[in-house]
């Protein structure tokens, strides 16, 4: 078995010292440019690894970065665990993922802690409890960054999508098609995105002057199997809906199986967030889309930039997000429903809140501002 390659081997190579090759290591800037390519080539001539635990104890935390998502078993989280993983590997460093489970919001402090305990370098969390004050005092001492979800009881950094803005976008597209009793489907209330995207649904029926009618808003769905129920209730009613904006891609792979299979593909649908096989249905399902690998890297980009400067002011990043129509949510309402007194006002419009779509999509790339989702209370 060959020996291991030590630090002072790659010295002697160099033509450094060991204390230069452990700065080099270590990505001491106070190195010049031709000193660490020496150092750099030989550690690749003699395929040096670092002893990471070594530098760990030395530095005081590890070369890994916490992650922790709702669950993996959500493509949405997948992906964009996906994205951070690949993030982090192009800086070096691996990341250690937990998920919470979307019943079990408690676990949350627990896995953050056991995260912490492990001296990792920075954690990316994806909200679950309703309050992360709890964090206050680690988030001085390790970077964090919140992602999907603006969180409560903490200033701190957050990568997100303006989903109260989606969902009166989403909202709109439908009232933009006739309809007069559109339907929200969600899932608890305790979860942010849920109310903020409830909010810009009825922010939409408002600006048409229609009611807030509550036996058409149906939250608490915390899987597929529970959500398809809700949809069955809702049109079972009385006067059921013509079309459902479903919040979130849990819900709509409860909805749109349930539809389909009770041949009510008449019924409108507008669905927050993409899912396999949407657009290849008939009628394919027109999506609210938003990259989770988008908001993956920018949460990861934005924590090595709170490594390098753990003092800067807490930023918001949102990531664009755009409407993209395919034929559910284009749907007219049946013969004989009232449509809306403003509708041909709003056909006239139409093609400038198509541009409003391109402008909230932007080229893909996130944007550093302000978050609605920090005026919530407010509105």
């Amino acid at each position: 078995m060959p020996e291991r390659v030590t630090l002072r081997d790659v010295a002697r190579i160099a033509a450094v010292s060991a204390k230069t090759v452990s700065r080099v290591v270590n990505g001491d800037a106070h190195v010049t440019p031709s000193t660490r390519a020496r150092v750099q080539q030989a550690i690749a001539d003699l395929g040096f690894q670092p002893n990471l635990v070594a530098r760990s104890l030395r530095v005081g935390r590890t070369d890994v970065v916490g992650l922790v998502v709702e669950s993996l078993a959500d493509p949405f989280f997948a992906r964009l665990t996906s994205a951070v993983e690949q993030a982090a590997h192009e800086r070096g460093l691996a990341v250690m993922v937990s998920s919470v489970g979307n019943r079990a919001p408690e676990r949350e402090s627990v896995i953050v802690e056991s995260l912490l305990v492990r001296q990792v370098a920075g954690l990316i969390v994806a909200p679950m409890a309703q309050n992360s004050a709890y964090l206050a005092g680690a988030g001085r001492r390790t970077p964090i960054v919140f992602v999907d979800r603006l969180p409560e009881g903490i200033v701190s950094d957050a990568v997100l999508v303006d989903d109260l803005a989606a969902g009166e976008m989403a909202t709109r597209h439908l009232l933009d098609h006739g309809h007069r009793r559109i339907a929200f489907l969600g899932s608890e209330l305790r979860n942010p995105t849920t109310r903020l995207r409830l909010a810009g649904y009825r922010r939409a029926l408002a600006a048409r002057g229609l009611p807030d009618d509550g036996s058409l808003v149906a939250v608490g769905a915390g899987s597929a199997r529970e959500a398809g129920a809700a949809a069955e209730e809702l049109l079972a009613g009385s006067r059921p809906p013509t079309a459902i904006f479903s919040s979130n891609m849990r819900c709509s792979l409860g909805l749109v199986p349930l539809l389909h299979g009770r041949g009510r593909t008449d019924v409108a649908v507008v669905s927050f967030d993409d899912f396999p096989m949407a657009d290849s249905l008939v009628p394919a399902v027109t999506v609210i889309d938003h990259d989770p690998e988008v908001i993956g890297r920018a949460a990861a980009e934005r924590l090595f930039r709170r490594l390098e400067d753990l003092d800067a002011p807490a930023q918001t990043v949102l990531v664009p997000f755009r409407l993209v129509p395919r034929g559910s949510g284009e749907l007219p309402p049946p013969a004989g429903h009232v449509q809306t007194r403003h509708q041909a006002q709003d056909r006239r419009f139409e093609q400038d809140r198509e541009q409003d779509m391109v402008h909230h999509a932007g080229e893909g790339r996130a944007s550093t501002m302000t978050s609605p989702h920090a005026q919530e209370g407010a509105r």
